[in-house]
């Protein structure tokens, strides 16, 4: 190893030391650079800019569902938080959930909490069951601060080392986060790497669990969401996905610990 890729190794040894984050769920450790208030306020105006361009879907038993739905995930992530001593961790979450009228089979959330659930997918979800495994494993991208690791994966590929110890401006930070999130509706093309998505799976399966929800429901969502894209191209919702033999295998593996916190939310095994 020549000196140079020496001190780029000791940097970025350092930078994971000093910026790493720990899941309180699944225990996966990231590379959290960024400033979670910063990149709340960023993602807020993405929000507000694709909410005007789109119908938004409000005061309909589907509208409802999905506010509620979220609400029941949100506020039993609150109680597991609290429970363990970090709801300082949430502190710049400002949660949103809506119903927005568009064909495509999606879901998605931002930075800060701000999550929308597209109607072309309530045919898969069927009902609020299925809806929670949707919205358990969005809101499980913005609680895992998995817009923060991109971003922050972003900004050691452009600026090296150069970072540690140093902060970025806001204007390279905005570039940085436009790159990561597109600007208004191609916000909903916004991909996750595959470790996200699993760690987003496994969370919103135990987020689903703890809200009361049936987290055996999972398996058959995912089953009508396959069977969605059999002989066309596959949802949005999917493109990043794991294979769905690894999904299926990894639901079972995480399935019993699920059942757990059902049971312990009032569930019934």
């Amino acid at each position: 190893m020549n000196k140079m890729n020496q001190i780029f190794s000791i940097g970025a040894l350092s930078l994971f030391m000093v910026a790493c984050t720990t899941n309180p769920i699944t225990g996966r450790q990231s590379l959290q650079l960024a400033n979670d208030q910063e990149i709340s306020a960023m993602a807020l105006q993405q929000y507000r800019q694709t909410l005007s361009k789109a119908k938004v879907v409000s005061g309909t038993t589907a509208g409802k569902s999905v506010k509620n739905v979220g609400l029941r995930i949100k506020n039993a992530a609150n109680n597991y938080y609290r429970g363990i001593g970090r709801e300082g961790d949430l502190s710049n979450y400002q949660w949103e959930f809506n119903l927005l009228e568009d064909k495509q089979i999606n879901a998605w959330a931002m930075p800060g909490g701000k999550v929308a659930v597209y109607t072309g997918i309530l045919p898969i979800t069927q009902n609020d069951t299925g809806l929670a495994v949707v919205m358990g494993h969005e809101i499980s991208h913005a609680l895992a601060g998995h817009g923060n690791e991109r971003i922050s994966q972003a900004m050691v590929a452009q600026y090296g080392g150069a970072i540690l110890g140093s902060t970025i401006s806001s204007g390279q930070m905005a570039a940085i986060f436009q790159q990561v999130y597109p600007i208004g509706a191609q916000v909903a093309l916004m991909k996750y790497g595959r470790n996200q998505e699993l760690e987003a799976d496994e969370m919103g399966l135990y987020l689903m669990a703890m809200a009361g929800y049936d987290p055996r429901q999972a398996q058959p969502f995912w089953q009508r969401m396959e069977a969605s894209s059999k002989g066309n191209k596959p949802p949005e919702f999917l493109s990043t996905h794991p294979s769905p033999s690894s999904r299926r295998a990894d639901l079972e593996e995480n399935m019993p610990k699920a059942l757990q916190y059902y049971k312990a939310a009032g569930g019934k095994k």
